[in-house]
């Protein structure tokens, strides 16, 4: 039996190192407050206001460190208030995907896009990927049995040898399925 802990990913937001510095001032660096699944990853002290037509979410945690491109990830559920629509994607594609505005201590920016529903995924390490025969990118079925046990298609293998092994799926798809952070999932098999 193929086993995977399960990540349970709320709504958060990744800055570019420019964007940090307009929300938080010049110069100003992410303080970690706590280390996520994925090596060097966490979650940092800050948060910022996500305004977007219809509603925000104050104090929307950033996970560090800062990228290249800033980029918020929220729920189905996320989009219904703030009012925007945008698509289910992995983490990094946000090409054509709506944009919003943040609000931190020093200033506000409107980004033009970046705001993703991110797509299922489990994050292997190579070394597990190849002893299970996964290949990057490869689309897997998934269990999982909380009190609503489900069947997760379309879960997208991200392979690297960075990575760590932990499955990440939205509070929308946790709560369908009675599933919390740390509870096992169990790839059933894969499309190739």
């Amino acid at each position: 039996m193929k086993q995977v802990p399960i990540g349970v990913s709320a709504r958060h937001i990744h800055l570019s190192a420019e964007h940090v510095e307009a929300l938080f001032g010049p110069g100003y660096q992410l303080k970690p407050m706590k280390p996520l699944s994925q090596p060097g990853q966490f979650a940092a002290e800050e948060t910022v206001a996500v305004i977007g037509p219809k509603g925000r979410f104050d104090k929307v945690r950033i996970l560090g460190p800062a990228r290249s491109r800033t980029q918020l990830e929220i729920s189905r559920t996320d989009s219904y208030v703030l009012g925007v629509q945008p698509p289910v994607r992995e983490s990094g594609d946000i090409a054509g995907s709506p944009g919003i505005e943040l609000e931190g201590p020093a200033g506000r920016v409107t980004i033009e896009e970046g705001v993703i529903i991110a797509a299922r995924h489990i994050h292997f390490h190579t070394s597990e990927a190849a002893a299970w025969g996964i290949a990057d990118k490869q689309k897997l079925r998934v269990r999982v049995r909380g009190e609503r046990p489900l069947i997760f298609e379309d879960v997208i293998a991200r392979v690297h040898d960075t990575f760590a092994l932990d499955m990440h799926i939205d509070t929308d798809e946790a709560n369908a399925a009675g599933v919390k952070t740390g509870d096992l999932a169990e790839i059933l098999d894969a499309d190739n």
